[in-house]
This record gives C-alpha cells, structure tokens and sequence, in this order.
C-alpha cells in the first residue's frame, strides 16, 4: 500500500479522518462488541443508544491515541528515521512526515478526541451509573500515557500492558453500560482478546526496532535480541487461547466460546513466519497481517458464540 501524500488528500476533513487511522480501529469495535454480547448472554436487554454512545466513546480514544502517539513519535524521532516501516502496519500514519498535517494540528487533534471522549463518558455515566467513571478515566489515562513522556509508558517496556488493560477493559465498560453490573465476567471475556491484541502490537515493533533504539523507546523487542524477543510473541498468543480455555473450563465463559480456538492456527502461522523473519522485519507484512486476523474472528467469534450460547 501506498503511503499518504499531499497531493492525493486535499479535502482538510478527510485528512483529519484519515489521520486517526480508521482501518485500526476495527481492533475496538471486536471488544466493545463482546461487551455486548456477554451482556445479551446474560438476558440483558440492549438499549441501542447506549450501545452506539459506548462504540462511538470508545473509537474516540482509540483515534485520539492514535493520533497523539503519531504527534510524540513525531517529536522523539522515530517515525522520521524509520526505514524498515511496514505501511500500514508500522512507522506511524506518515502523516507528519510526508507534510499532510502539522504536528501542532496533530497534537490539538488528538486532544481534542480525547476530550470527546470524556464528553460522551459523562453522558454515558449518566444513563449508565458512576461505575463507569473508573473504567473510563483508566482508559484515558493509559492512552494518554502509553506514548506521553513523562511517563512514556511503551518506551519503558509497558505498552503490551497498556493495551491488555485497554482494550481488556473495553468488553467489561461496554456491559456496564447495559447492565449497570460490574461483573467480572466482563473482565474474563476481554482477558483473551487483550492478550491478542498485545501479540499484534509487540509483533509491529519488529520493523520499528531499529529506528526505537536510536530514538530511545526501549520496549521489550527494542531490549531483546530479535531471536529472543520472538519468544515474546508465543507467550502472548499462546496464553490467550490457553486463557481462552480455561475460562471455559472454570464455568467462566460458555462452552460455545471454544469457537474462538479457530483461530489458532492464524497465530501459529504468524509465529513460525516471525521465528524465520525476526532478523529480516522487511518480511513481516505477512505474518503481521495473520496476527490481525487472529485478534479480529477471535473476537467475533466469541461474541457470536456468546449470542448462540
């Protein structure tokens, strides 16, 4: 795929949308969605304002952090001085870069959705009660602080944490929102789909590694040898479907949620291309790719199955 240029984006709208980079945000719409259908699982009746309020809260902070993590690795360096970048995937959205948009216009972008996205939280407090005030206030502070200095969390080997906690949250806000219930149940059903959306993190780090190190975010494949930091990827995945299971086993998720086992052998096959290619990120588009694909039908899987349950 092509980079972004200029001269083939000249309506200012559409580089703004352009610039929270839409196609990622299927990675919110997969754990709101099991929020959803945990909460139809469980009887709840789905008031579809509340639902589209919560999908639109929750795109809001994953552009916004989108976009601000482009405005910071802009201002680090990263980005810039990438040369093994796998577009779309890696390097950031290039919009800074390749001079669509300024940084500052980045940088009021970002907070600016950020802002929409408490707007909309506030609203959704109020229909939904003052339980979703941490859970709200947690997201936003960890996408603020995942790319933010002084905290920088991803630079400090914390942004896989970042994302399970994120988007590990997401499934247990969005049944809160319908049930008015903190149940933990909403915290098992994201547990899996967290892990799976580290792995396709910590595996577009890869082709970043290089231009990381120089730029000073040393995450955990920026500290590892490649070969090493491969094993990362396992751990990740491998404990998702494992979680997955043993939520089953426990009486915590449905039998019928195993249909999210199906995509397996998706991350297996990434994980074999990453264990031949971890010297030669170049080559990682594929396996990349696979990871995508493995987080996305794992969630809509489940949330299928929960439905059928």
């Amino acid at each position: 795929m092509q980079e972004p240029r200029p001269e083939t984006l000249r309506s200012p709208a559409l580089r703004l949308f352009l610039a929270t980079r839409p196609p990622f945000l299927l990675a919110t719409l997969v754990p709101v969605g099991l929020g959803l259908a945990l909460a139809a699982h469980q009887g709840a009746g789905i008031d579809p304002l509340a639902a589209l309020l919560t999908v639109l809260a929750a795109l809001s902070l994953h552009a916004g952090v989108n976009v601000l993590n482009d405005y910071f690795d802009a201002r680090n360096g990263t980005d810039a001085i990438n040369r093994e970048r796998i577009f779309p995937f890696t390097g950031g959205s290039r919009f800074i870069q390749n001079g669509i948009l300024g940084a500052d216009t980045m940088r009021r972008l970002g907070t600016g959705l950020l802002v929409g996205t408490t707007a909309l939280g506030l609203v959704l407090t109020g229909m939904a009660g003052p339980g979703l005030v941490p859970l709200g206030l947690a997201g936003i502070a960890l996408g603020w602080a995942y790319s933010a200095p002084p905290l920088a969390l991803n630079s400090r080997g914390l942004g896989e944490f970042c994302v399970l906690a994120g988007f590990g949250l997401l499934p247990l806000g969005a049944f809160y929102v319908q049930t008015g219930v903190l149940d933990p149940r909403g915290l098992w059903v994201g547990l899996p789909q967290g892990l799976l959306t580290a792995a396709l993190l910590y595996i577009n780090q890869f082709p970043d590694r290089v231009a990381d190190r120089q730029a000073g975010k040393f995450h955990w494949v920026a500290r590892l040898e490649p070969r090493s930091a491969r094993w990362g990827y396992w751990m990740m995945a491998g404990g998702a479907y494992l979680g997955l299971a043993l939520l089953v086993a426990v009486d915590r998720l449905p039998v019928t949620a195993l249909a999210g086992l199906a995509t397996l052998p998706l991350s297996l096959a990434a994980a074999v291309l990453l264990g031949r290619h971890a010297h030669r990120p170049r080559r990682l588009g594929g396996a990349i790719t696979l990871t995508l694909a493995a987080m996305l039908a794992h969630g809509l899987l489940v949330s299928l199955a929960l439905l059928l349950a």
